[in-house]
């Protein structure tokens, strides 16, 4: 045998030591030191057949939610000893400022300055709550049951102290069985926010939630600070079976249909005997039920079982874009041997698996893998920062669908629920699981938070509602809170170990940015020029972006009248008052500069439209590059969605719930199939350029299929400067180079440029999309086009727009002046070509206006 070169045992150690290597998620697992996990023993296996269960009935729980008498400070012997003759009504679950806008005592905290008048209900006195109650039937082991009260809270029930309690997201809960009599009084005292303000701060920022558990992004920071306070989610008193079922958590363990299914049945007096029942049926798609019952003899008052079992011709859950967010029901009954009550519970689950794959470059121990593997399927994410989406806590479902609908049209598939804001509500994951949205889940922390946090009471948080959230497809990661520079410490390793005990089936990454993910604001906090937005590079992009104003409609409402008609607006305005930082950190200078890129701001409605381009600048180049990265970046989370206040912000939605521009370009960066063209300036006039084309294909749909890319470029006079197609017989991969559209010099020389991408296949137009350039050579030169006229023919919620003129309608857009708020456009801000038509779908009944930057008479531009 030869004796081995010393280079090829170099090689070998190499390979050995990149074997040996271990990602940050490994290391950061094992360093929580979880004692144990569900599931990490085989269960009793069952097997599912094909029959319906008849299920118990459910023990009636006394639901305490509706009006409440709400009353400002007093003493404890005033509030406990009789009437309360200042009170008003308020609404629970609800905010104390909502209630007291609602009573006409301060004016509505959205519009003008008014969340300076509300802001001081938070400090000025404690709040007190009373409800009045009777009882007519017999209750089981009640207990009284708050799950979610702001924030710091001290309880009574018929004049017996039950206790104190702190942080919002659960609790308190009281046992109530020797207290309740025919005819009951619940008080709940609120004590005020502290006021901890840091010297020299002048955007009046209050600091002491980094010293509790709460929604942050309402305490002065950002555009809103009106900090919480309410009894904000359902009050009940819980009427106890005689065994409980506890927590059942379904999880997948196969995509063959595997499943593990674990509980806990407690008892109060005895011990769990008796039928546990368990039902598996279709929730969102016609299938079949089956079931399963099992017969339960334990030796002790609390058992924990666990069942495996196989779902025969599994339909599984996939995100927004990859197939189908199949969804099934899970219900379980337990009836006792002894005649006691039964117990009933039910949740929704999908069959789906999440893993994390290491980029091409391989494991690093300071690197998390951002590769997120569904279902066995590796893929680019495409999404969005999700925002608290009101400072009042007012969380109706109808809003919810608003905006979760507005993500899947744009494409969406996660959300980043971050630090700032809550736990989600069960709402907000229904309908995510239901739109196949993905959601990383972060818990109340940020900026390094968890130092100062009560340690209990954010353990207190994240136990409870992980229990909660843990069941939804939809959930595919935690976070341990947001921009921490130093996210370690024993709070942040409690929060990952109890990921792993409480679920196991998910990754915990213990901040965000964090392991090999960014966060980049040069372009808005350092004022970089547009260009830098079109060159960053992320291997995973937590958050970016720019902010804009909210439509004009939107603008309106929150200003006083005497301000709708003038323009500029001084810096004590209204208009400055709702930017992001109240206008204190040169927020109207920063607007101004990036609207002033593409429009004079010599009107408002100049001002609005500049820098909601600026923000489609900043936003669609960057998430297209980093698609085009494939493997080597694995997602893209542009900041954000939505907003919790009225105000020029990041959000592609205002608060109203009225679409930005920027939702339509981003609708088309992350089309499934796309044709983009990548740009690293936005001003090339007079010079010569050679721009990328890519195809992404997602989905492989171009498979086995005959396509044509054709790009073409327009200048100022929308006259044709260059075209160029790309042809091919099959695709099969997502990202593909084509090449380059070169121009020289001259055909680059024009105050405007557009750029026109498209893909076809057998004839039909598949995709189309436009870019615009160079127009800061001419401020304004965009919407100083040639001119077009459209044509416009509606059938209920669909209309018909045709280009009658001879050049083409560029930035086709649809508006409702007088209902901007609830228009929901399926498609918008697209280029038709002389002679086409298109038909989109619109939501809303009433009259509707088509405008494009170039149509006759300009309307867009009052």
């Amino acid at each position: 045998m030869k004796k081995p070169s010393v280079i090829l045992m170099l090689l070998c150690a190499t390979v050995l030591s990149v074997q040996a290597q271990k990602s940050m998620d490994e290391i950061d697992r094992e360093s929580f030191n979880a004692q144990y996990k569900p599931f990490q023993k085989a269960g009793i296996s069952v097997t599912l057949k094909p029959q319906a269960i008849v299920h118990s009935q459910p023990t009636k729980d006394l639901m305490l939610n509706g009006n409440w008498q709400l009353a400002k400070g007093g003493n404890e012997k005033e509030r406990l000893g009789g009437n309360w003759p200042d009170a008003i009504t308020a609404s629970v679950p609800g905010s104390v400022h909502g209630s007291l806008w609602k009573a006409g005592i301060i004016p509505d905290p959205y519009l003008r300055q008014n969340d300076s008048i509300a802001t001081r209900q938070s400090y000025e006195a404690a709040w007190w709550y009373k409800k009045e109650f009777s009882i007519t039937d017999k209750l089981n082991a009640p207990r009284l049951i708050f799950d979610g009260i702001a924030n710091k809270c001290t309880v009574w029930l018929n004049g017996v102290k039950l206790g104190n309690h702190e942080g919002m997201f659960g609790g308190p809960f009281f046992d109530v069985n020797k207290l309740l009599k025919e005819k009951n009084t619940l008080i709940v005292k609120l004590e005020p926010i502290p006021r901890i303000f840091e010297e020299n701060d002048s955007t009046l920022s209050n600091t002491s939630w980094r010293n509790t558990v709460v929604f942050n992004c309402v305490y002065g920071w950002h555009y809103s600070r009106i900090p919480s306070l309410g009894i904000w989610r359902p009050v009940y008193i819980k009427n106890h079976a005689s065994v409980e079922i506890e927590h059942p958590f379904i999880a997948t363990r196969s995509l063959d249909g595997d499943m593990s299914l674990q509980l806990t049945l407690r008892s109060a007096s005895d011990k769990p005997k008796g039928t546990l029942k368990v039902s598996v049926l279709p929730d969102n798609f016609e299938g079949e039920e089956t079931s399963f019952d099992y017969k339960i003899a334990s030796s002790r008052k609390e058992e924990t079982v666990c069942f495996d079992f196989k779902i025969k011709n599994p339909r599984l859950w996939w995100p927004n874009g990859k197939g189908d967010p199949n969804l099934y029901k899970l219900k379980i009954s337990f009836v006792p041997d002894n005649q006691g009550t039964a117990d009933y519970a039910e949740t929704s689950f999908g069959i789906r698996t999440i893993k994390m794959a290491p980029s091409p470059e391989g494991v690093s121990p300071d690197r998390y893998n951002w590769t997120f593997v569904i279902n066995d399927k590796p893929m680019f994410v495409k999404g969005t920062g999700w925002c608290t989406m009101d400072q009042l806590m007012d969380f109706p479902r109808e809003k919810y669908d608003h905006l979760l609908s507005i993500a899947k049209q744009q494409n969406i598939q996660m959300l980043r629920a971050w630090g700032g804001g809550i736990p989600e509500t069960d709402d907000f994951y229904d309908l995510c699981n239901r739109y196949g949205i993905m959601i990383i889940q972060e818990w109340p922390t940020a900026w390094d938070s968890h130092l100062t946090q009560p340690y209990n009471v954010l353990k207190e948080t994240v136990e409870l509602n992980t229990l909660r959230i843990r069941n939804n497809p939809c959930l595919v990661m935690y976070g341990g809170g947001n921009e921490s520079p130093a996210p370690f410490g024993e709070a942040i390793d409690m929060i990952g170990r109890t990921s792993i005990e409480l679920d196991g089936t998910r990754p915990f990454h213990r901040g965000e940015p964090w392991g090999g993910s960014t966060h980049n604001y040069y372009c808005w906090w350092e004022r970089a020029h547009l260009n830098h937005a079109l060159n960053m590079t992320s291997p995973f992009w937590g958050e970016f972006g720019i902010a804009s104003l909210p439509q004009k409609e939107s603008v309106m409402k929150y200003l006083s009248d005497s301000e709708k008609n003038v323009w500029p607006l001084g810096q004590k305005s209204d208009f400055v008052h709702h930017t992001p930082i109240f206008g204190i950190a040169s927020d109207l200078q920063r607007l101004a500069q990036y609207s002033g890129y593409l429009m004079p701001d010599n009107t408002i409605d100049h001002f609005i439209t500049g820098s909601q381009l600026a923000q489609v600048v900043a936003v669609r180049h960057t998430l297209e590059r980093a698609r085009t990265r494939w493997p080597e970046s694995s997602g893209a989370l542009y900041y954000k969605l939505n907003d919790n206040y009225p105000a020029a912000s990041w959000a592609a939605v205002d608060w109203f719930g009225a679409i930005k521009p920027v939702h339509y370009f981003v609708q088309n960066s992350f089309a499934p199939l796309a044709s983009v063209i990548l740009f690293n300036q936005t001003n090339m006039s007079s010079q010569a350029v050679s721009l990328p084309v890519f195809l992404l294909d997602d989905n492989l749909d171009l498979k086995g299929k005959s396509w044509e890319i054709n790009i073409s470029c327009y200048n100022h006079t929308l006259a044709l400067v260059k075209q160029k197609s790309f042809q091919g017989q099959d695709n099969q991969k997502e990202v593909n180079q084509l090449g380059s559209l070169n121009l020289d010099t001259d055909q680059t020389r024009s105050p405007a440029l557009l750029f026109v991408s498209e893909v076809r296949s057998e004839d039909k137009l598949l995709f189309r999309t436009f870019y615009f350039m160079n127009f800061e050579v001419q401020k304004g030169s965009l919407f100083n086009l040639p001119r077009t006229t459209l044509a416009t023919e509606r059938s209920g919620n669909r209309i018909k727009i045709t280009n009658t003129g001879k050049l083409p309608a560029v930035g086709v857009n649809i508006q409702c002046p007088e209902n901007e708020y609830r228009l929901i456009v399926s498609e918008n801000f697209f280029w038709l070509n002389p002679g086409e038509s298109k038909t989109v779908d619109v939501n809303l009944s009433e009259e509707i206006k088509t405008d494009c930057w170039n149509l006759e008479g300009n309307p867009f531009i009052n």
